[in-house]
């Protein structure tokens, strides 16, 4: 039986849901199967103030109208034109907070595939396995029958390791340097 995140869950402050994602399934309905990989790695993106987030000074483009949708919502885009990236719309309508889910295990009949992380260690990676793109911009992951959340596996806080993000230098030494990113120690050792 699906038990899917609810709206009340990507509500929450952003911070809290980066973390709260890491245990927790995606599911990706695909022709006739589900494509489903664990929540290993996300990255906070917290609004107009955070220099990294493309809703910087509340800056609003047709790229990024997504971030403004309330918790629940998916927002991707397309990186060197060729790299999907999988962002989910936090907290309140109207406020541009998102996070980015940056690598996940994959769950194949039921078990975990250490083995097949490589596919899926990446934000590219992983849209790439999930077969995402384009036509998921926008999608509510609360009413989506093509793509969900559902309740994985509770990590406990002793098991969160949080680094900096990833390739922001731009952003200026304190965004880049604030621990944002959030991954789960035991698979630390398949991330870079």
């Amino acid at each position: 039986m699906r038990k899917e995140l609810t709206r009340k869950f990507y509500t929450q402050p952003t911070l809290k849901i980066a973390k709260a994602l890491l245990g927790k399934y995606i599911v990706r309905k695909y022709r006739d199967k589900e494509l489903v990989g664990k929540i290993i790695e996300t990255e906070a993106y917290i609004g107009p103030q955070d220099k990294a987030s493309h809703a910087y000074k509340g800056k609003i483009t047709p790229r990024n109208k997504a971030e403004y949708l309330r918790g629940g919502h998916i927002y991707i885009y397309l990186v060197y034109g060729m790299y999907w990236q999988l962002n989910i719309s936090t907290f309140k309508k109207g406020l541009p907070e998102c996070i980015l889910i940056r690598a996940l295990v994959p769950i194949v009949n039921g078990k975990e595939r250490k083995d097949l992380i490589k596919k899926t260690n990446g934000p590219g990676k992983l849209c790439r396995y999930l077969k995402l793109d384009r036509s998921f911009y926008g999608e509510d992951l609360v009413k989506g029958d093509r793509i969900w959340l559902e309740e994985g596996e509770k990590i406990e806080p002793s098991q969160i390791v949080k680094t900096a993000r990833i390739g922001i230098d731009y952003a200026g030494s304190y965004w880049a340097k604030r621990k944002l990113r959030f991954l789960i120690k035991d698979c630390s050792k398949y991330l870079k």
